[in-house]
This record gives structure tokens, sequence and C-alpha cells, in this order.
């Protein structure tokens, strides 16, 4: 406990040390895990079961050691990715978050299927006669997924940063009277292509799952198929407040206060291109612009305080634009 308050205070201040926490409490998981299974094997048959087939029993076996060693190596490599994401991405809070969610939860979701699929083989003589451990799944989607809600939740917003200058001319304004209100909404949804590639990458490893005889990899196809439905859909709303972006099951969320816009305008944009792929990204081009990007074609473009950039991708943006803009020169004249 000790440790972990020291390396809070060092290291939970800054954007990289926020990420490295939650990559250590993933690993730490998965290793109190592997742990956990090798103290196991006077108990467990060898070899063991690692993958049960539709009809009820195992049909894919390892030995113990090499089940381990499947699991941890691709847990590291998942966080060490995760944890990219954060780092290279972390100027805005949502990035940060989704790494350190996915770090915690990668680490809970692979230490659970590891533990809970061997604890039904314990006693066993031959693996043959494990018995379908199917809550095991649904505890290691479920279970890590509270945890690394709580995680990413207590990542620490970005904090305020209200620009001491005038807004920058990047779009129109719009015409409203002094002190009247108004607000503008619109909504986005992911390309077909993206589903199409999607829907793809499940099947994939669904199929790479069955042929290799390791069930864990549905596991992969159940993170996907969550993953795709958080950026099916977003709504984009601009208002005295600022800019508001909220996927159909509200997170990922981004928020821009009005008094921290710098500039907005409208730019065209390409989602493999420009940022690599469709859904919450970040620029492919070493910029640190991060935005949610469903589809090509017209986008907002915001830049905000302390060198930040956000995108989205989102039909009449150029209106979206122009009230934003109105709105963040409100806010400057409300401060002055």
């Amino acid at each position: 406990m000790t440790t972990g308050i020291l390396l809070h205070r060092r290291l939970g201040h800054t954007y990289a040390g926020q990420v490295a926490i939650s990559a250590l409490c993933g690993l730490s998981l998965l290793g109190a895990a592997a742990g956990l299974a090798l103290s196991w094997r006077d108990s467990l048959p060898d070899p063991v079961a690692t993958h049960w087939s539709g009809g009820g029993g195992p049909d894919g076996f390892m030995s113990l050691g090499a089940f381990v060693t499947a699991l941890v190596v691709t847990g590291v490599l998942l966080v060490a990715l995760f944890s990219a994401i954060g780092v290279f991405g972390g100027r805005t809070a949502s990035a940060r978050r989704l790494s350190v969610g996915l770090n915690v939860w990668i680490g809970g979701f692979l230490g659970t299927v590891l533990t809970g699929s061997l604890w039904a083989q314990r006693g066993l003589a031959d693996a043959a006669q494990a018995l379908t451990p199917g809550w095991v799944l649904v505890a290691a989607v479920v279970g890590p997924g509270v945890l690394a809600l709580v995680a990413a939740m207590l990542v620490p917003a970005d904090p305020r940063q209200p620009a001491t200058g005038p807004v920058v001319s990047g779009a129109g304004r719009a015409d409203l009277a002094p002190g009247e209100r108004a607000a503008w909404i619109g909504r986005s949804t992911v390309a077909r292509t993206a589903v199409v590639i999607e829907v793809a990458v499940v099947l994939a490893t669904l199929a790479a799952a069955v042929l290799s005889r390791t069930w864990v990899l549905l596991g992969v196809s159940v993170l996907v198929v969550l993953l795709t439905l958080t950026i099916a859909a977003v709504t984009v709303r601009v208002d005295a407040s600022g800019l508001t972006v909220r996927s159909a099951l509200g997170l990922p969320r981004t928020h821009i206060p009005a008094d921290e816009v710098v500039r907005a305008s409208v730019a065209t944009v390409n989602p493999l291109g420009d940022f690599g792929g469709w859904g919450w990204r970040v620029a492919v081009d070493g910029s640190g612009r991060t935005g949610m990007v469903l589809r090509r074609g017209e986008a907002l473009v915001v830049e905000r305080t302390a060198g930040r950039t956000f995108v989205v991708t989102v039909g009449g943006a150029a209106e979206a634009a122009a009230l934003l803009t109105t709105m963040a020169e409100r806010a400057r004249q409300e401060e002055g």
C-alpha cells in the first residue's frame, strides 16, 4: 500500500504517470493470477484444457506453463499498446481515461480467464473431463469492466485553461442579437466501411479462437463489439457552455468550455489517412490532435488553449463552427 501511495505521489500528477500506474495495476492483476495458477500445478492435469467446443467438452490443450506464458505475453503486448494511446494522445483527459480503463480491464480479463478456466480443472486426472466454465467469460468481462470504469473515472479532468487572447478568425459568426440564446445539435454515425471492417475483425478473431482452440480470444471479440457500440453514433452540441460530444452510450464524452476555444473551423477529414481509422482517434501525423472520427468528409475542428486540437466529423460543421466562435467571444466578454 505504501508503494502505491509513493507511486501516486511521484507519477500520478503527470499524464504519462497516470497511464503508468494503470499499466502497473493491469499487469499486477495478471501477474497475481499467473502466480496463483502456477501454485495449483500439483492439483492440475497435464496438459490443461484451454478451449471448449460448442458441445461442452474441451478440445484444446496446453501445458500449464505454455498457457500461462501465452496469456501473460498477450497481456503485456496489449498493455503496451493501450499505454501508447494514453501517452501519445494524453493531452486530453478522454485519451488518458480510455488508456487507463483498457489497461485495468485487459489485466483483469486475462487474469480471470486464466484462473477461472483452471479452477474448474483442479483435482482432475484428465483435463478432458473438465466441464465448460461458461461463467468464466461473463465474469471476465463484467468484473474487470467495473474496475476499469472506476479507474477511468479516477483520472483527473483536464485543468481549466481559459484563453487570454481574442478568438482567432476561422469561421463566420452566428447572427445573434445581444443576449439571445442558441444551440446547435448534430448527429454523426459511423461509416459503413468501418462497420464492415469491424465485423470482419470479429469474425477473424472468432475463427482464430476456433482454429487455435484458445477460447480466450472470444474475449477479444467481445471487446471489439463493445468498442463498436461506443462509436456507432455521436451527438454534437454547441451552446453557451461550449462544445459537447457524446456517444450513444454516454461514454466517451468530450466537453470543451467556450472560454477555452481559440479557433473553430471546418476541414475535410479522411479517417484512414488522417487518423488511421474510425472512432475515438489520435492523429497519425504526430500533431497530438484527437477526435471522434466516424466518416470521411466535413468535420468541426476546435483549437483550444495549451495547443490542444479536437476534431469531430459531423454534417453542418460550418454552422457549428460559426456558433461556437460566437459563444467563445461571448465567454470572453463575460469574463472581461
